[in-house]
């Protein structure tokens, strides 16, 4: 049962799916990180099953492409986007740390945020929207969001904190830190040898993509906040998203040149 609760615990705080709400208890919480992975299969399945029911009718890719571009928001109910609009508000002041965290926790959504928010989307839609829905192409995205996941968590199983409060902080300090890091750590790897595995030289660039983003993240959180927090969480794994979803598509596009 607590290996259930703890999935659940999961699934309740990284995505909005109607799933039972356990009672949070430092038992369930102690690996819940080993689970938040398993929201990324949930978002690769559900691709997976849209571009099999669009490749069954006349769907116009950029009505494919928009559907694929709200699957995940659907699936986390957006709150991996909140964190990433408020670091982009805080990024933008350039402030000293302090202030930076303090721009974290003001709830109004300030200019920058608004207009990273839009750039996203926009690139998001048309890179969806160019991608090969090949066999090939959705296994290695399937991939890339079980991958950005499993670094997130690494990240807060192992980064320093910029506070003593806040969801970051309650997870890495609920978890048993050791052993979610040592999980995490062979879950990249796994993650990474399927990717170079199933799609070669493409999955290699993606794995590329989410590893120069998540060592952006890194110096980002130390020299910018001076630690990790949820806000930059979220930033990270948006950010990680689109790159990776960039790198696949961008060597789709030479390998069709090439041919």
């Amino acid at each position: 049962m607590t290996a259930v609760e703890t999935i659940l615990v999961a699934f309740a705080m990284f995505s909005a799916l109607p799933l039972p709400q356990p009672v949070w208890t430092a038992r369930n919480m102690r690996y819940t990180l080993c689970a938040f992975p398993l929201i990324g299969l949930v978002c690769g399945g559900l691709w997976w099953l849209w571009c099999a029911l669009c490749a069954q009718f006349p769907v116009p890719d950029l009505l494919r492409g928009a559907v694929l571009c709200l699957l995940p928001v659907l699936v986390t109910g957006g709150i991996h986007l909140d964190g990433f609009a408020d670091t982009w508000d805080a990024l933008a002041s350039c402030a000293p740390p302090e202030k930076k965290q303090e721009i974290l926790k003001d709830p109004r959504c300030g200019a920058f945020a608004v207009i990273h928010l839009g750039g996203y989307f926009v690139m998001y839609l048309a890179l969806a929207a160019a991608l090969e829905p090949t066999p090939r192409a959705l296994g290695a995205m399937g991939l890339a969001f079980v991958l950005e996941r499993a670094l997130s968590g690494l990240a807060v199983s192992r980064f320093p904190l910029a506070k003593n409060t806040g969801l970051a902080h309650t997870f890495a300090t609920a978890a048993d830190r050791k052993v979610v890091g040592r999980v995490l750590i062979a879950l990249c790897v796994l993650t990474g040898g399927g990717l170079i595995a199933a799609a070669g030289w493409t999955g290699g660039a993606v794995l590329a993509a989410g590893l120069w983003t998540f060592w952006r993240y890194y110096r980002t959180a130390l020299r910018q906040f001076g630690g990790l927090s949820g806000d930059l969480a979220g930033w990270f794994l948006q950010r990680a998203e689109l790159w990776m979803l960039a790198a696949l598509v961008c060597c789709q596009i030479i390998e069709e040149g090439l041919a």
